[in-house]
């Protein structure tokens, strides 16, 4: 089931976000999110019209996706940059392409025009994962993160709502 996020899942998103803060390279952050963070980042998102989603599976969180503009200024109101990350148990079944699917609808109701996804190069898994849901590599921007102690390259993906 997809439904909008609330400050209540904040534990459950923290439970699925921070391993991958920690321990990969999918996202360049380092620094953990609390709960009071989540919570906060939903009410924003959600105060802004933007969608924050989660995927449930038995009642509990199997993954979530969010997004928010993509940078700041009047002239970018249409286009997105997302987030969507699934509990490494839930990956494979669907759950992802649903979510994502969700995720797209809500931008497009809310009449943006695009979303961007920021993916690790070193995410083959991610990069996969949106070109098949129709998302276009348009840029790499080399050696703009860091994390591990070494730099890291970011690939730009871009799908066209509208």
């Amino acid at each position: 089931m997809i439904r909008d996020a609330t400050a209540r899942d904040a534990a459950g998103i923290a439970a699925i976000w921070n391993p991958v803060i920690r321990d990969t390279s999918i996202t360049f952050n380092s620094a953990e999110k609390t709960e009071a963070d989540i919570a906060g980042l939903i009410a924003d998102r959600q105060a802004a019209g933007h969608a924050f989603l989660l995927a449930e599976e038995a009642g509990r969180i199997a993954g979530f996706a969010s997004y928010a503009q993509f940078r700041a200024g009047t002239g970018y109101g249409r286009t997105m940059e997302h987030t969507i990350l699934l509990d490494p148990v839930a990956q494979g079944r669907g759950l992802g392409r649903a979510l994502m699917r969700a995720l797209e609808d809500h931008a497009r109701a809310a009449g943006m025009t695009a979303l961007i996804g920021g993916v690790s190069a070193e995410n083959s898994a991610g990069r996969a994962f949106h070109a098949r849901m129709g998302f276009a590599e348009v840029a790499i921007l080399q050696r703009v993160g860091f994390k591990f102690g070494r730099t890291m390259d970011l690939v730009l993906m871009q799908k066209f709502l509208a």
